[in-house]
């Protein structure tokens, strides 16, 4: 079992894209938060604001301003940041993540047939917690990757509304990330 069914309470994530959203996160159900921002002089302050507040924090390595995406940038994060875990589209920051005793979580896109293969086999030589598929508003798509690997699969990017969600859950996806706060309820 991977470590990461643990975590999850709430089967909504809250993407965080802007600081006004970290309030609204702190007053959610939603355990987990992605921060999809931030920089090396704002990010220990937001994550230690969402980790006093109870929640599992992932960063989105590709997306930090001053933190390279990089071992030692993976490295600094484990050390002085401190996230539960992290998020990257890169292999080399998945395994560096573990290394350092970070979750990680590979973000892959399904842009196609063999997007969804080579994500897969890139996933599962990099060893994350789990495997955050985007868009994620394809329930058979999200379907069949749940037969094609052991890997929990987060559903993300496009997730408009309540159904959308519903549909990622019951097509197997462990839990459903959302950039609208209005969907974290």
């Amino acid at each position: 079992m991977y470590p990461i069914v643990d975590l999850v309470e709430h089967q909504t994530i809250a993407a965080v894209q802007k600081v006004e959203d970290i309030e609204l996160a702190i007053q959610s159900p939603a355990n987990i938060v992605f921060l999809l921002f931030g920089s090396i002089f704002t990010l220990k302050e937001m994550v230690d604001r969402l980790k006093n507040a109870g929640k599992h924090v992932f960063i989105h390595m590709d997306f930090i301003e001053g933190i390279a995406s990089d071992k030692s940038g993976v490295a600094y994060a484990a050390q002085v940041i401190k996230p539960t875990g992290v998020i990257s589209t890169k292999s080399h920051l998945i395994r560096g993540a573990k290394e350092a005793g970070l979750m990680a979580i590979q973000r892959i896109f399904l842009i196609d047939r063999s997007a969804v293969l080579r994500g897969i086999k890139a996933a599962e030589q990099s060893g994350p917690d789990a495997i955050e598929v985007m868009p994620g508003i394809m329930p058979r798509i999200i379907r069949e990757m749940t037969d094609m690997t052991s890997l929990p699969i987060i559903a993300g990017g496009l997730v408009g509304n309540i159904k959308e969600i519903e549909e990622a859950l019951e097509a197997g996806a462990l839990a459903v990330s959302a950039g609208s706060s209005g969907l974290w309820q």
